[in-house]
Parts: C-alpha cells; structure tokens; sequence
C-alpha cells in the first residue's frame, strides 16, 4: 500500500487538470467519448446528464459525510479495501478489472479521493477522467503523456507501506515496482 504523508497533502490541493464551474458544461466532450469518474456527486450528476462513465469509482461518502447516491445501473461491480489517504495494490487491482469490462463501478471500502492517479497511470490514452473538488467544481483531466508524467511525481511522494490490500498488482510483482515512480 503506498500512503501519502502529511506533509505532501498540500500537493493534492491543486487541481489535477481544467476546473470546471458545473459537471454539465462538459456535455458535448463527453458524449461519444470514453471518460472515467471519481466520486460519488460528480458520477451521479454525469448518470443524470445521461451519461455513463466507462468507469465510475465510488465510497459512497461526500466530504466524509455518507451518502446514498451509489449508482445502480452498471452491469459490473468491483470492490477495493483502500483506507484514507491510501493507494492500495486492491484498488488497483480493482481499477485494471473494471477497464477490462466497462461499464463497471468500483465501490471503495474506505476513501477514493486518491483514484485518480492510478486511474491516469492505468487507463488506455485519449481519455478523460473527472472527479470532484469539493466547494469548487468538477476538474477533467486528458488522459494523455503529460497526464501520465504529473501522475508519476505525485506518486513519487507517496511512501510504500505493506498491509493485508497490498498484495501483487502484476504477476509477482508489486503495482509500485511497475515504474509509477
């Protein structure tokens, strides 16, 4: 499991791509394009554009407040353990299964504020993937080199820990020996 410590949190702050006022301005570029969501508000805002997301990731949890807007409608569910403030080896694991079957829901035991960059590093190029900033609106990021490079020196402040969600992302290996880093 990687954890990301305190003092690199600020880090995570700044918007991960374009912030966006209203989820619904970007209507025309999602039809007719694969995207990926993470978070509960802004998937169940783009199901209620009547779009579905390749993948949706989900804790059913708005600002740490429960909420009961998990979405029904996918025809394939994961789950990940993945405790706040965590990348688990599960959420992977369980990122790459929902990618392999769209449209799927992964549904986090736990927090998937962090989803994003594994998603980034792990989702084929030429897709956009949008989570919420809270109080501020949606960011939508390409999914492109550059995408995949400022995922790679967020990574880099994470510290690997092992626990019981570790576990191998790739066959003996570990998804943090697969040059996240």
């Amino acid at each position: 499991m990687l954890r990301l410590p305190e003092h690199c949190r600020h880090l995570f702050q700044t918007p991960f791509g374009t912030l966006v006022d209203e989820v619904t301005t970007l209507f025309p570029e999602l039809r007719g394009n694969t995207f990926y969501t993470v978070g509960d508000v802004v998937t169940h805002n783009v199901l209620k554009m009547g779009l579905l997301p390749a993948v949706a990731v989900v804790d059913g949890h708005t600002m740490r407040t429960p909420c009961s807007r998990t979405p029904d409608m996918f025809p394939s569910v994961f789950h990940a353990e993945n405790p706040p403030g965590t990348i688990t080896g599960m959420l992977v694991r369980a990122l790459r299964k929902a990618m392999a079957s769209p449209p799927a829901l992964v549904i986090v035991s736990g927090e998937e504020d962090l989803a994003v960059i594994p998603l980034v590093m792990e989702a084929p190029a030429g897709g956009l993937v949008l989570y919420g900033q809270p109080g501020r609106g949606v960011v939508v990021r390409e999914i492109d080199d550059e995408a995949r490079e400022d995922a790679k020196k967020l990574m880099a402040c994470f510290i690997e820990e092992s626990d019981e969600f570790s576990g191998p992302c790739y066959s003996g290996e570990t998804a943090w020996e697969i040059d996240y880093k």
